[in-house]
């Protein structure tokens, strides 16, 4: 009994630590797109923003 709600316990944590990782992995990638709209659209280089916003090159020309 006490088993099977330790492995309960255990599996829920697991889900909910799985579930904010891809949330701020989701919010970093929102937020890197907000940065690279500004920064495209203030005429800076592809390859400059690519470099300090880490997303492709074909995320950025789709901004």
């Amino acid at each position: 009994m006490y088993d099977s709600s330790l492995k309960y316990k255990w599996d829920n944590k697991n889900v909910v630590d799985y579930a904010w990782q891809e949330g701020m992995e989701k919010g970093e990638y929102k937020k890197a797109l907000d940065i690279a709209r500004e920064m495209k659209k203030d005429g800076l280089p592809l390859a400059q923003i690519s470099k300090f916003t880490k997303l492709s090159a074909e995320d950025i020309e789709k901004l």
